[in-house]
């Protein structure tokens, strides 16, 4: 197995070296035999790889503690989900699952001969060399098939927070994302090396980017999930460095994902979308090098490892690459550029859109590397911390959601400004009327009255935009309401799966909002049978009590609860006490209804009759995972829609002239 292991990884850096060679003798030489093989060396690539993959989750799963990579992970005692999903816990496994899946992504780039065109050989070498610096990394750096100098009886065990179905889904989305971005990368330094400077690397790719995005949206959601969940405080983001490190490739391909529409339609932007999926793919590899670095403090980060230096000089040389050829075409790509007709237009709302999107990437960028340049600068490390953040990032993010409101009824080209107005008042009113109600009713906070009226603002519209659709639609078919909804998304998937998104935004909004300023904490400590309120909810001690559950010992309290009077059931926060694990897991107790979460930890006990709780009523949280599911739901309705890859293949283009 170790002799399979391993040679598996050396044969990923000669085939690799031999692809990358096969592609450029090809393309210098224009033979069609050269790029033959190097297509064979990908799909080799994917299936050695996926040899080195099974062989991992077999020795995972088979608890061999021989190798260092699973007795630094699992134990005996943890279930065989957590033992797989140990694959993606530490630095070895997590670098082969990025080559792993950029390895499936490249076989299916270059699988089918009949889809091939003429950008494929350059979009395979800069997969390539992804995939030689991974294979260089784990041969020299992290190799998971590194053996122990003594077998150890048992293993060290998976951290405990990590023993949450999150760990399964979470790291696995996010990376699917973050390695996606590669393929657009590629594909738009395949166009510039060509001088391509038309949209077909954006058409070809139009469903890799959004794939990715999907998986980087599935991937953040669940990790908040989880936060919420495990981590025992309440909150479900907390601008943790890891945390950030996500989200930035979120911001900048979301405004990608807009601005490339108007490439497509109108020719404009194009240098704007090129250093896009450039800083997209760029800060891809940045959150992979946080992650392994260590250089920051993060409940998520491997802080023992030297890798760091890898990625960034691999992330130093990809980007002045990148910016070379960039700088290398400008001037052709500034030819082929057209300019913004109008101020007043949709291209304008969406080059906005864009801008603020990127100010919330650099505010985020900033306040997670604040503590590294502070340290370098004065010799004393600052952390910002979440306080810098919410202040920061409340103001940006009202008035992207005001913007989403409003693109929307704005015309291509040029827009009306009566028109605009009409349109705008019903769903204007909407909002001002959902403010007046919240002030009569005695809502406080007005930040927080402002941020839900134009969420409301914003979800009106898109509900509007729906609304007169479906009316169009009726009156020119004559067909019912239900169907002539879903034959007008069928018609326009990416329009209306794009709303759809947005309503999902709305929602989560709606919800981010109302649990920042309305949420209630309280800490108290209870004699057995003592009852204490938390809003309108009553919460009596029944009991302190201890069991064990897979050679875990476990204490738990019990407790018995009314909402408003009435009886509501019996909830149970937890202290899982781990064999292998210092310190003691949290296991919070929710209980959940449309509006808000009882939350309740078990804190701390001076006896089994004397107890402390944090008890928290969070609003709207189910929201959040609501709005979640509600995005993807949209995405993947975009996903399908719009013109196929495969109407757009150049088949006659097969690197001009080749043999």
């Amino acid at each position: 197995m170790y002799l399979i292991g391993n040679i598996a990884l050396i044969l990923g850096i000669v085939i690799s070296l031999y692809s990358l060679a096969a592609n450029i003798v090809g393309l210098k030489r224009k033979d069609r035999r050269w790029l033959e093989s190097a297509r064979g060396g990908i799909m080799s690539l994917a299936f050695v790889t996926s040899i080195a993959a099974f062989l991992l989750f077999y020795i995972l799963g088979t608890s061999q503690f021989q190798y260092q990579y699973v007795a630094a992970y699992t134990n005996s005692q943890l279930p065989l989900i957590y033992k797989l999903a140990a694959f993606w816990a530490g630095n070895a496994g997590s670098l082969l699952l990025w080559t792993f899946l950029l390895s499936i992504y490249a076989a299916i780039i270059v699988f089918n001969k009949k889809k091939q065109n003429s950008m494929i050989p350059y979009v395979s070498i800069i997969l390539l060399l992804n995939m030689l610096f991974f294979y260089i990394v784990m041969v020299f750096n992290a190799n998971p098939f590194e053996m122990t100098d003594t077998i150890p009886a048992d293993g060290k065990g998976l951290n405990p927070m990590l023993q949450n179905p999150g760990m399964v889904i979470h790291p696995l989305t996010l990376y699917m994302g973050y390695v996606g971005l590669a393929v657009p990368f590629a594909y738009a330094i395949a166009a510039l090396l060509m001088k391509k400077m038309d949209a077909q690397w954006i058409k070809l790719t139009r469903r890799w980017t959004l794939t990715a995005w999907l998986f980087l949206t599935l991937g953040n959601i669940i990790g908040g999930w989880w936060a919420y969940l495990e981590l025992g405080w309440g909150g479900y983001w907390a601008w943790d460095p890891v945390e950030n490190a996500s989200f930035l490739p979120w911001l900048t391909v979301s405004a990608f994902l807009h601005s490339v529409m108007i490439q497509e339609r109108k020719g404009m932007l194009r240098t704007w979308n090129l250093s896009l999926i450039i800083l997209s793919y760029i800060l891809s590899l940045f959150g992979t090098f946080l992650v392994r670095s260590g250089i920051l403090t993060s409940v998520h980060a491997f802080g023992d490892s030297n890798l760091g230096t890898y990625f960034l000089v691999f992330m130093a040389f990809m980007m002045l690459f990148a910016i070379y050829v960039v700088a290398t075409r400008y001037q052709l790509i500034k030819k082929e550029s057209k300019p913004i007709e109008a101020y007043f237009s949709k291209e304008s709302s969406f080059l906005l859109n864009n801008f603020i999107l990127v100010a919330a990437a650099f505010a985020v960028f900033w306040g997670t590397m604040y503590p590294l340049i502070s340290e370098t600068i004065t010799g004393t490390k600052v952390n910002v911390g979440a306080p810098y953040f919410n202040k920061v990032m409340a103001p940006i993010m009202l008035a992207l959601i005001l913007l989403m409101a409003i693109c929307p009824l704005i015309a291509w080209q040029k827009a009306v400004f009566d028109r605009f107005i009409k349109n705008m008042l019903a769903p204007l009113l909407t909002a001002i009327a959902f403010a007046i109600i919240l002030v009569a009713i005695g809502v406080k906070g007005l930040y927080a009255i402002i941020g839900l009226t134009v969420t409301v603002f914003m979800f009106a519209v898109h509900l509007t935009e729906f609304w007169r659709g479906i009316c169009a639609r009726r009156k020119a078919t004559k067909e019912g309401f239900l169907k002539a909804a879903i034959q007008l998304t069928r018609k326009n998937q990416r329009r209306y799966g794009g709303y759809i998104v947005h309503i999902g935004i709305a929602i989560i909004a709606v919800g981010v909002i109302s649990s920042q300023a309305y949420s209630q904490e309280v800490m108290k400590t209870v004699n057995k049978g003592e009852t204490f309120k938390v809003g309108h909810y009553d919460l009596t001690f029944k009991n302190l009590a201890e069991t064990n559950k897979n050679g875990n010992g476990i204490v738990y309290a019990n407790l018995d609860i009314t909402y408003k009077g009435k009886d509501d059931g019996s909830i149970k926060p937890e202290k899982i006490f781990y064999a292998t694990w210092p310190e003691p897991s949290t296991e919070v107790a929710i209980k959940s209804n449309w509006k808000e979460d009882l939350y309740v930890v078990l804190s701390s006990w001076e006896s089994k009759d004397k107890v402390t709780f944090v008890v928290k009523i969070n609003p709207f949280v189910s929201w959040i995972w609501a709005g979640g599911i509600i995005m993807l739901i949209g995405t993947a309705i975009a996903l399908l829609g719009g013109k196929t890859t495969s109407s757009l293949r150049v088949k006659s283009q097969q690197a001009g002239g080749q043999k």
